[in-house]
């Protein structure tokens, strides 16, 4: 099997490097490809990730302007080579070596999709806000469809390649999370969800995601459950 590690990134010259350098480092029990799009930055980090590319397992791939995570994830799904698929941020939220914990389950036969379980309970969040947020989306997922998820909003889905590609994402921006998992409920694909450890960075450190965004996936997910096929 091999894994394509999808890695949205936009202005985040100040840990870009780092978060290629970990993703690079984990020891992965799989053939692994880290394909990074440059969401239209207008900091360094281009040219970070220029100088970065020497490395046979790492394809990057520029947007001219910034169109959002979900066009950004989407422009990696297309140019991905693996049968797997995972998101990681360049943030420097999620911690990389907790991959090969997502892949177990695959590798086992025991599951086709897995979520990165975020329990923000030993877990460092920067606002409370934030998390109620997350629990009243993920919440609202459970109740339409019926299910029993922990965290719809984690990056870390972990799904084949071509079932991404066969649920069609429109939404550009944050949406993408809530239409991905609505879809997969959707099918009656319940995520096999393994914890994960999650370190929240805040405003002032460039945390882009709003309540707007959590807003617009209520909606994502009441469109999703009403739409007839």
């Amino acid at each position: 099997m091999k894994l394509s590690i999808l890695m949205p990134v936009y202005n985040e010259e100040e840990r870009v490097a780092e978060a290629l350098k970990q993703a690079l480092a984990v020891e992965y029990p799989c053939e692994i490809e880290l394909v990074v799009v440059n969401d239209g930055s207008r900091d360094g980090t281009g040219a970070i990730l220029d100088a970065a590319a020497d490395d046979a397992r790492l394809r990057v791939i520029t947007h001219p302007r910034n169109a959002g995570k979900g066009a950004a994830i989407k422009t990696a799904v297309d140019s991905a080579d693996g049968d797997y698929m995972v998101i990681l941020d360049a943030d420097l939220e999620y911690d990389p070596l907790d991959i090969p914990r997502l892949l177990a389950p695959v590798l086992d036969g025991r599951a086709k999709v897995v979520y990165g379980n975020r329990t923000f309970g030993s877990h460092s969040a920067y606002s409370f806000w934030y998390v109620m947020g997350n629990k009243a989306v993920t919440t609202a997922a459970n109740v339409l469809f019926n299910s029993y998820i922990g965290d719809l909003e984690t990056c870390f889905k972990l799904l084949p390649v071509s079932l991404y590609r066969s649920l069609e994402i429109k939404s550009r921006g944050f949406g993408m999370e809530a239409e991905v998992t609505g879809k997969l409920l959707r099918r009656k694909i319940r995520p096999y969800e393994v914890p994960i450890s999650y370190r929240a960075r805040g405003r002032e450190e460039g945390k882009k995601i709003t309540w707007k965004d959590g807003v617009e996936a209520l909606w994502i997910l009441g469109r999703e459950r009403a739409r007839k096929r």
